[in-house]
């Protein structure tokens, strides 16, 4: 025997094999259409007994299996179906011919034989005929089951009348030999008269009868004969038979115990009424010995037809460990003939599955182990798939699943062998994907973000490599990219730099031919791949909602306790974007490629509310470390959109992004309500920009700043130019100002405006502009100390009304306790070149158009940086008398600390002129 059958299962040796084959042009769909029907008769319950008949249907067995039959019935055709289409009565002749010529194949082993003809009328036939059956089409051919039935029980009398006959043989010590193909040649001329001969013979036909009566469903009477048939057959070390012996006896006894059956169907195969005894005590009790045979029960050719003084002596059913024991040893015997290959084969296999019920999965793998040295012929390509896919299969069933997954891709590679002419790419990609568990790999993406990487990563990454390459032979370059993406997604950390070239060149390649899409990729099998978002390239560094803004001015509304500006979902801020209005999301990204990362087509994805996402490109460099990039977009609408993620297009693969699916991002989408159009201002001034940032303490949001430069005293007027660069027209503004972080006292009124001149120009439309005039007035202080009014008191006159004498009749005398004003001493009473700082912010609140209807306005500001330059100090104040009791002269000396020529004026005085560094009273 040279063709294995992977699929055996110990209850197979209680079947009856039953061959359906077409016979001329018959159309595979029809054909198997009526074997599904036929193979739906798998068991009967036999007339006028309590026994059950199994049947095993097969659509293809080799003839040189049917050779064996003698050493296990189960491995022989009793019954052939033919089915046929004839279209036409002169056709019938020809039909029937070759129904007796496909006969002739099984002719030596067949007990009967049925032909189903489609397509012709019974009465083209000369007689009824039982072995024949016609239907006129594959649609009205109601009783197939009744004539499958009654097929079988046809086949039930022979096999009876042959167990009858062979037990009761009365041929005196002439019993047949029973011999497998390759013994023949190695009986000729032995002695058949000696007594090791006869107990040969003995034991090969106790044996036999074993097999007959389990098929007949006499599993009583089968173990005892198999018991009988081990004891005669190791008497005389004949080792193949006898292994065959314990087989049997292995799989009666795994029949009692699992009546469900081993193979892995659904169902119990046992019927009620079975003539074992039922008790659960009994049925897994560990050591079952072998029946000691009486020697009176044997007659003088070692067959006896009344078996039921075994039965009664003993429990001929091993134990769940004596099967596993037997089964060794059968193996053990097999192993000693090269022949027996296919046999031994089969037993490994049978065992395993054994095993696997009773969940002893260790030794069921050294059975495997065992199977796959097992050398047999030259197998086909074929063979060798269906070998090492039952292999994977066993594994798989015994929980070894990297194992099963092993010989799995081993027969996948088998399938595309370089002996192959026509390589079965489709089959090979198949199989290759039913690896994929037992390497702990997902094709979903998603389960790679769970946490830590389950399995080994090189091997992981062969696989991965091996669909890439099989979804190309296929022709489907869709799925070619869409393997690659999730290679290089989801094995990014383990590709060395040089892989990590390799894959996206070889991705780039594949998607200028076939773009990368996030659409799911349905295979012929069902199954649904997943689409592979790259987000990891580039990676997004972890954020909070909070992290993620947009630039624009403030937004305030018209109803109270109501605080609303720029920050999107932030603990203790509220934002709102305005309709038309371009807004910002700002990301953290960095490049883990060790070269330049180009992002094409980089935007938003947004719901909710209709918006036009507007793509970016950027270029990060290798390994960038941080990189910030702003997505912009404009809500077309009102009402509340949130922000999902973003979109990408990297390496011909287009990418949507979404937040609830990046690792570390504690949050699944950003809400933001987007509200009615507003008009939207953009300011210049006449002045030039501030370098110097303004921290405003109250937490305002300066959009500009300017700075100028002014004396002490002076007053400067600001131009501000408010252009409408927005769609809605300008209604409604509104000016506040206040002074920041400034430790200098302000005398008179630092900013004045006059705000009606600007709204004449109101409603202001998109696209012109307003003019608004500021007027800067610094007054700071002009003493150079803050004790100088005190001179005042020390030179005893009193200003409440005393007579003083005139200035005229008075000498000026310099006071003794002062001092020359120089640059030496100028420290000491004051710095005259110490420039002071003076900010202020100038808030515009500005509305119109849809918005202002609803209540909402915007906030605009402008820091205005001023830093004040001495001009004149007083460096000291003195008085003397006037002619009036109720008057005084107050005497000041004036400095002046810039560096141009000053005039100083006073009411009803004459002019005074300093030069730069000139002090005069």
């Amino acid at each position: 025997m040279s063709v294995p059958d992977y699929m055996q299962c110990a209850e197979d040796h209680q079947t009856l094999l039953v061959v359906v084959q077409p016979v001329g042009i018959v159309p595979e769909e029809n054909f198997f259409r009526i074997y599904k029907r036929i193979s739906t008769v798998s068991q009967i319950n036999v007339r006028d007994s309590q026994r059950v008949l199994y049947i095993r249907y097969r659509h293809h067995y080799p003839p040189e299996n049917n050779e064996w039959g003698d050493f296990q019935t189960h491995r022989k055709v009793v019954g052939l179906i033919i089915i046929t289409d004839c279209s036409s009565a002169k056709d019938w002749p020809q039909t029937f011919e070759k129904f007796h010529l496909q006969k002739e194949i099984y002719g030596s082993t067949l007990y009967d034989s049925r032909l189903f003809v489609f397509g012709l009328q019974e009465e083209v036939a000369e007689q009824p005929r039982t072995d024949v059956a016609f239907y006129p089409s594959y649609d009205e051919c109601e009783t197939v089951e009744k004539r499958i039935e009654d097929f079988i029980e046809s086949l039930f009398i022979v096999l009876e009348s042959k167990r009858l006959d062979r037990a009761t043989d009365k041929s005196g010590d002439k019993i047949p030999l029973l011999c497998v193909p390759f013994e023949k040649k190695d009986f000729v001329g032995l002695d058949t008269d000696s007594r090791h001969y006869k107990k040969r013979c003995q034991g090969r036909m106790r044996k036999h009868v074993g097999d007959l009566c389990l098929q007949a469903g006499m599993l009583q009477d089968s173990l005892v004969h198999y018991h009988m048939a081990v004891e005669l057959l190791r008497s005389v070390n004949d080792f193949l038979w006898l292994g065959a012996a314990l087989e049997g006896l292995c799989s009666a006894s795994v029949i009692y115990h699992y009546p469900g059956g081993t193979g892995g169907k659904a169902g119990a195969r046992r019927a009620q009424g079975s003539s074992l005894p039922t008790e659960a005590s009994n049925r897994h009790r560990p050591g079952a010995q072998e029946v000691l045979i009486d020697p009176g029960a044997l007659t003088s050719n070692g067959i006896n037809a009344d078996t039921s003084a075994e039965i009664g002596r003993a429990k001929n059913c091993l134990g769940p460990e004596d099967i596993i024991d037997k089964y060794k040893e059968a193996i053990s015997y097999y192993s000693k003939y090269k022949n027996a290959g296919v046999i031994e084969l089969e037993a490994c296999v049978k065992a395993v599955r054994v095993l696997a019920i009773q969940k002893r999965s260790m030794e069921a793998s050294e059975f495997l182990q065992n199977a796959v040295y097992i050398n047999l012929r030259q197998l086909s390509e074929e063979e060798k798939i269906q070998r090492y896919s039952i292999l994977s299969e066993l594994y798989e069933r015994i929980g070894f699943h990297r194992k099963s997954a092993f010989f799995k891709r081993v027969a996948a590679m088998q399938c595309v062998a370089p002996s192959i002419s026509e390589p079965g790419w489709r089959a090979c990609y198949k199989l290759l994907l039913e690896t994929l568990p037992g390497y702990s790999l997902s094709l979903d993406p998603k389960d790679f973000s769970k946490g830590t990487h389950k399995g080994w990563a090189a091997v992981q990454m062969r696989l991965l490599h091996e669909l890439v390459y099989a979804s190309r032979r296929m022709g489907n370059p869709a799925l070619s990219v869409r393997h690659l993406s999730f290679l290089l997604q989801t094995m990014l950390d383990f590709l060395s730099d040089q892989e990590k070239k390799d894959v996206t060149q070889s991705l780039e390649n594949y998607t200028s031919k076939c773009p990368g899409t996030m659409q799911f990729i349905t295979l012929p099998e069902g199954l649904r791949l997943p689409p592979v978002p790259f987000t990891k390239l580039p990676i997004l560094f972890p954020l909070d909602a909070a992290s993620l803004f947009s630039q624009g001015e403030f937004l305030t509304h018209c109803k109270p306790n109501a605080q609303i500006n720029r920050f999107i979902n932030c603990k203790d801020r509220y934002f709102q974007w305005v309709q038309g209005d371009v807004c910002e999301v700002q990301l953290m990204v960095y490049n883990p490629m060790p070269f330049e990362l180009r992002v094409e087509n980089m935007g938003l994805l947004t719901a909710g509310v209709e918006f036009e996402s507007l793509p970016a490109a950027l270029s990060l460099p290798a390994e960038s470390g941080l990189y910030p990039v702003t997505l912009v977009g404009v809500p077309q609408t009102t009402g509340q959109i949130t922000i999902n993620g973003y979109h990408t297009s990297v390496f011909g693969v287009f990418s949507d992004c979404l937040l609830d699916n990046l690792p570390g991002l504690k949050t699944n989408g950003c809400a933001v309500e987007v509200i009615p159009a507003l008009p939207r201002l953009q300011i210049s001034t006449s002045l030039p920009r501030s370098a110097h940032t303004l921290q405003p303490s109250s937490g305002d949001d300066i959009s500009t700043s300017v700075s100028v430069q002014l004396y002490n005293g002076e007053t400067q007027q600001l131009v501000i130019k408010l252009e409408n660069i927005g769609t809605e027209p300008l209604e409604k503004l509104e000016v506040t100002a206040k002074t920041v972080n400034s430790k200098e006292k302000l005398y008179g009124e630092f900013l004045s405006w006059k705000l009606e001149d600007t709204l004449s120009q109101f409603p202001l439309k998109p696209g012109k502009i307003a003019t608004f005039n500021v007027n800067i007035k610094v007054k700071l202080d002009f003493s150079c100390q803050e004790n100088l009014l005190q001179d005042l008191s020390d030179d005893g006159i009193s200003i409440s009304g005393l007579p003083l004498s005139s200035p005229f009749r008075q000498i000026v005398k310099p006071r003794v306790d002062s001092k020359p004003i120089n640059a030496t001493e100028s420290g000491k009473v004051g710095d005259f070149s110490h420039v002071k700082t003076l900010e202020a912010i100038l808030n515009f609140k500005y509305s119109g158009g849809p918005g202002h209807a609803d209540g909402y306005y915007r906030n605009l500001s402008l820091g205005l940086h001023v830093e004040v330059e001495p001009s004149v100090f007083f460096t000291h104040v003195s008085t003397l008398p006037a002619t009036s009791t109720r008057q005084c002269h107050l005497l000041l000396d004036v400095f002046n600390s810039t560096e141009h020529e000053l005039t100083v004026s006073a009411k009803n005085n004459e002019d005074l002129v300093l030069h730069a560094g000139e002090c005069q009273r």
